[in-house]
């Protein structure tokens, strides 16, 4: 199966100005998806999807050429991530380039490993509309989620009986954000949002960090300072 890998960093962030740039434990955050999917695929195969410079400037260091700018009305806080991909595949169709999936590697997920990428793309065959990264999650729904009713008060988001035990209720995951594989047919067909085939890929919490706060940044810096992750590409 042939696979495009889209690196995703638009400009504009307002948790972490310049995020995608940012040096994280001194290289830029950006790095640390281009590094990986060149584990896996050749340059011509690897997009870069950005309309900043800086990130096309840091990318041609490294000998990646980025293939277009992306659009401005695709760089906003309402563009959709469906349709940043859609813009990647017309262009490389449009050049004569078919692919059977796309791995979105998203530069704020800087810490899953090699393995995880393998693991999720050995997973992945024509029958499944996308593989995603998930963690289990703390907040379980069963017994720690709560909203407020029309008085106010807080009800559980699921009540059940079927549970008494907080040990006997069902394992819930929370996508990460770190890896997405997406069957390029079913992108064709319909929009994410109608996908229903998709296998998930657990990952452990310290590997599923999305930077999207300064206090996000100086975990993940923590952690690789300490060597609690230690990436293995």
């Amino acid at each position: 199966m042939q696979f495009l890998f889209l690196i995703t960093a638009r400009a504009g962030s307002k948790g972490i100005p310049k995020k995608n740039s940012k040096l994280l434990n001194g290289k830029p955050l950006i790095c640390y998806s281009i590094e990986l999917a060149r584990k896996f695929s050749e340059d011509e195969h690897i997009c870069v999807s950005t309309d900043d410079k800086e990130i096309i400037e840091i990318a041609r260091s490294l000998n990646l050429e980025v293939p277009f700018i992306r659009p401005t009305d695709l760089a906003t806080d309402e563009a959709s991530s469906y349709d940043v991909i859609k813009h990647a595949l017309h262009f490389y169709k449009a050049k004569g380039k078919k692919y059977d999936g796309l791995v979105l590697l998203q530069p704020t997920s800087p810490l899953r490993l090699k393995k995880h990428l393998q693991e999720a793309m050995s997973l992945f065959n024509d029958k499944v509309d996308m593989i995603v990264g998930v963690k289990e999650t703390k907040s379980n729904p069963y017994n720690l989620l709560f909203e407020t009713n029309s008085e106010g008060y807080l009800k559980k988001v699921i009540e059940s009986d079927n549970y008494t035990r907080r040990q006997d209720v069902p394992k819930v995951f929370e996508v990460n954000g770190a890896i997405y594989i997406y069957n390029v047919t079913a992108l064709e067909q319909k929009n994410i949002k109608e996908f229903e085939k998709k296998l998930p890929l657990l990952m452990a919490s310290e590997n599923s960090v999305d930077i999207d706060t300064p206090l996000d940044w100086m975990w993940t810096e923590f952690l690789l300072i300490n060597k609690i992750v230690e990436l293995d590409f």
